[in-house]
């Protein structure tokens, strides 16, 4: 049904202005004492810094550990922001001199926030920074500094399909066994299938917790697919690698459903492919970030004359610096190995953190990273997290908080 504006004729909105200045003039003057008011809740939800400390360490294999982690009411964390299954945590350390940071998602429940825990499963990655200095110094009572909850990575009702199904590769697993248990919480309402690709059944993170999920909530199931297993695989698995007709075969084929991804660079490459197969809506595709990137030179359209070397002028607020790097490391590793603080969470070019004025000179952004705005082209903005230089540069970065 149309507007006519024209028509609207203004008497008729005086009663409800009289009406609202009558209830001004009576009101008091003095602000009303609120205890717990809508910037305090934001406070509480969206803090800069969480201070916390290690509880309990778990040992899920070689290469991969469970770190429960508690406020740390020293620091004046009382008590921990809420998140939605789906989310991480950037932690911040600072190695030999070099501040860094790595997001890693939450594995534990939401409700489990509110009982003052979180739960981070990591993973040791070969010639890793900060999971081999994590593996080298967290251990329990070892403080630990870390962000609000972030990330898309979330089921959202208005956009994803009510069945969802999951694909999961190695460590990719941790935000999924946090859905599971909201799932089964019933802090989430949609129906799970979660197809969870291993090497064999040794190396299945959160077997037995999944397990139990599955045999208390009818939402979920589990299917293992094991890509180097020899012997007779579990009724629970399948053989290979997570491809087209695979999803297909657990997926409803009457209706419509969501995709969920999470795992290593190399399965996003494999899957992404898979998935065209199915010609599903872009709105029914999600991907976790994509993690910290390297060798950009690995791209089709990587330009073939770089150098290896290039100089970078920084401007930070009132302080300027000059710094040398690899052309195979980003903006950001360079800035970092310089000991220049940078803000970051994702560093996957998905949450903006590090929004920067690039002022002169060239970058390259593979084209799985890029995440900038027609006005971030217009203005000539970059993320530093995802962009690699191709020539000498100048830019403005803003203050790490």
């Amino acid at each position: 049904m149309s507007t006519n504006l024209k028509g609207l004729k203004a008497k008729k909105f005086f009663p409800i202005l009289s009406g609202r200045q009558a209830a001004f003039d009576a009101a008091s003057p003095e602000l009303a004492k609120i205890s717990d008011n809508a910037m305090g809740l934001a406070k509480k939800l969206h803090p800069k810094r969480q201070y916390l400390k290690i509880e309990s360490v778990v040992e899920r294999g070689e290469d991969c550990r469970s770190y429960t982690l508690v406020p740390d009411t020293e620091k004046a964390t009382e008590s921990l922001a809420y998140f939605g299954a789906g989310k991480y945590l950037t932690v911040f350390e600072t190695i030999e001199g070099m501040p860094v940071t790595r997001a890693y998602s939450i594995s534990s429940s939401p409700k489990d926030s509110l009982e003052g825990k979180y739960v981070l499963t990591i993973k040791l990655v070969e010639g890793g920074l900060m999971s081999r200095y994590i593996f080298d110094t967290w251990t329990v009572g070892t403080k630990v500094e870390v962000s609000a909850p972030s990330g898309n990575f979330e089921y959202q009702p208005l956009r994803d399909a009510k069945k969802v199904i999951c694909l999961a590769g190695g460590s990719g697993i941790t935000p999924f066994v946090s859905m599971a248990n909201a799932v089964n919480d019933g802090d989430e309402d949609f129906e799970m299938t979660l197809l969870y690709g291993s090497r064999n059944t040794d190396s299945i993170l959160f077997r037995a917790e999944l397990n139990e999920l599955v045999k208390k909530c009818s939402k979920l199931k589990v299917v293992h697919v094991l890509s180097d297993e020899e012997s007779d695989i579990p009724d629970e698995a399948e053989k290979g690698l997570i491809t087209a007709e695979l999803i297909k075969k657990y997926a409803p084929a009457d209706e419509a459903y969501s995709v969920f991804l999470c795992g290593p660079q190399q399965m996003y490459a494999f899957v992404d492919k898979e998935l065209e197969k199915l010609n599903l809506e872009k709105k029914y595709i999600r991907h976790e970030m994509f993690g910290e990137f390297h060798n950009p030179a690995s791209q089709a359209d990587y330009p073939s004359q770089v150098p290896d070397t290039v100089k970078i002028k920084v401007t930070i607020q009132d302080k300027t610096y000059t710094v040398e790097g690899n052309s195979a490391d980003s903006v950001m590793q360079t800035l970092e190995k310089n000991g220049i603080s940078v803000p970051a969470r994702c560093r996957s070019g998905e949450c903006g953190f590090c929004h920067s004025h690039l002022l002169s000179g060239k970058v390259y952004v593979p084209k799985h990273l890029e995440y900038r705005r027609l006005a971030d082209y217009k203005f000539n903005c970059i993320h530093p997290c995802c962009s690699f230089p191709l020539t000498d540069l100048e830019i403005n970065v803003p203050v790490a908080k």
